[in-house]
């Protein structure tokens, strides 16, 4: 590696670690942490081989990823529950894609200048914090990797045309997959990138040599064959666990409105970030002007970037990438109660960097002072971008933190509130606690977990009354609930023996 790539390397480590080294005092959180770390007893006793099989054959979590149960667990073994080590852990890992990002696009566009620009991007984009700062979120950063080393592996393949490099990449997008499952879209950026920067379509290629779109296709079978194995695994692990939501619970005209939305938001959102919050909840309905606005957004972007393939390349890719990439978790087919999510822009984001990196200084050509006026935006966009990380940063410092601030810019986000209340439970701050699962209620009145941690905390105040009304309204609910039917009967129990000392 030449020594000025070399450094750029180091400087993007450096810069990483130097942004995001305030989550290693950041605590875990009630939110997944627990199902993922702190709660789970096959991660908690770190790598046996009883867990092993267990990541293999698990759906725990609405998921099949093995390879990220597996690093949960290392991590218990290298840091027991210290969060100090899980969260720099991912912090490494984000570092590192943040170099193989960089080496990849050098490796197929040769500028070393907008291959770093995207990487540090990447790196400080507020957006992306969620996705680092978040335990359990280890799957992004984690899949992300491979990601790019599956990139990086077929760039080689393509350049040298050794099958050890082809048979690498397929190995790497196979761990990849099993890290987490959005990976599947990947052998579609294959053939984007075919098309610009590596030039291998017959349309692609300046000389109007290269190989047919089917042969290419071809060439990926296998990458497409393991992309449809992890998604027919994934809906059955969703399925399993009931993660995914019926048409009665969320109307597919929603869904669609809900998705054509999230496209227009995940693109402000990666321009302009402002308000990021840890859960955006779907609404009942949305306002008619922000459906067709982002409709009109995707089709007028969609057509000019194709229509300006042949001159500008970059553009289409980087467009395509955007829209592909975010198909997965786009909303078609909903799992949870999010409506979007920061984290789902982690890879996707690169697509409208690279139209940012390529596309602006193709504007200003001409422009006397383009170099300086090209340091100057790309230093301001830098900075600005990793002021907003580091006050994001903060807030995922603790549960209260977080939880006040989502409270604060989003709407009827009941699930907020039920979080918010579980951690003034833990710190026994009963009434404040009651207040927010009661708060969880007012929005959603049929939020059973709510009604279930109402019933713990009016119990733990002794309100054995109010308590008792609320494990039954759980129940009624979700019958069968063992949870609830265990508190209730220990609810019943104790006021039996209050009544019977004459209490």
């Amino acid at each position: 590696m030449p020594r000025q790539s070399a450094g750029i390397c180091l400087a993007l480590i450096v810069m990483v670690f130097a942004l995001y080294f305030q989550v290693g005092n950041h605590a875990f959180l009630n939110y997944d942490d627990n199902v993922y770390v702190t709660a789970n007893p096959n991660v908690a006793g770190g790598i046996t081989g009883e867990s092993i099989i267990w990541a293999f054959t698990s759906f725990d979590a609405s998921n099949w990823h093995p390879l990220t149960w597996l690093s949960h667990m290392v991590d218990v073994e290298l840091f027991g529950m210290d969060p100090r080590g899980h969260h720099l852990t991912s912090v490494a890992i984000h570092a590192l894609s943040t170099v193989l990002l960089f080496l990849l696009l050098l490796r197929i566009t040769g500028s070393r200048w907008h291959s770093s620009c995207v990487a540090v991007f990447f790196a400080i984009h507020p957006l992306h914090v969620e996705s680092v700062a978040w335990v359990a979120e280890r799957k992004d950063v984690l899949s992300a990797f491979f990601w790019f080393l599956t990139l990086l592996l077929y760039a080689s393949y393509t350049v040298q045309q050794k099958r050890v490099f082809y048979l690498l990449a397929l190995a790497s997008f196979a761990l990849g997959l099993m890290a987490k499952p959005m990976l599947v879209t990947l052998p579609v950026v294959m053939l984007l990138l075919d098309y610009w920067p590596l030039g291998r379509c017959r349309t692609g290629g300046a000389d109007g040599e290269g190989r047919s779109f089917r042969v290419l296709v071809r060439e990926k079978v296998p990458f497409f064959a393991c992309a449809l194995a992890s998604s027919i695994l994934t809906v059955f692990a969703q399925r399993s666990e009931g993660a995914i939501k019926s048409l009665g619970a969320v109307p597919f005209p929603l869904r669609l409105e809900n998705s054509l939305v999230s496209y227009g938001a995940y693109l402000g959102n990666i321009i302009w970030p402002d308000d990021l919050a840890i859960l955006y909840p779907i609404p009942s309905s949305y306002p008619l002007w922000q459906v067709i606005g982002s409709l009109f957004v995707l089709l007028f972007v969609s057509v000019a970037t194709v229509r300006a393939r042949h001159r500008f390349p970059y553009l289409a890719v980087g467009w395509l990438w955007f829209l592909v990439t975010l198909v997965p978790v786009i909303g078609l087919l909903q799992v949870g109660v999010q409506s979007m999510a920061d984290r789902y822009t982690y890879i996707p984001s690169i697509g409208l960097f690279i139209m940012a990196v390529w596309g602006i200084p193709e504007l200003l050509a001409g422009f006397t002072y383009r170099m300086a006026i090209l340091t100057l935006l790309a230093g301001a966009v830098i900075g600005a971008k990793t002021a907003v990380t580091w006050q994001q940063l903060g807030y995922w410092r603790d549960n209260f933190s977080l939880y006040e601030q989502t409270l604060k810019v989003t709407d009827d986000n009941y699930v907020i509130h039920n979080n918010l209340g579980i951690a003034h439970a833990d710190a026994w701050n009963l009434d404040a606690a009651i207040g927010e699962f009661r708060k969880a209620l007012r929005i959603n009145p049929n939020y059973a977990e709510a009604h279930y941690n109402l019933g713990i905390a009016l119990a733990m105040k002794g309100e054995l009354d109010m308590a008792i009304r609320e494990f039954r309204e759980a129940l009624r609910i979700h019958p069968g609930d063992a949870k609830a039917n265990y508190n209730l009967g220990v609810a019943l129990e104790q006021k039996r023996q209050l009544l019977g000392s004459g209490k």
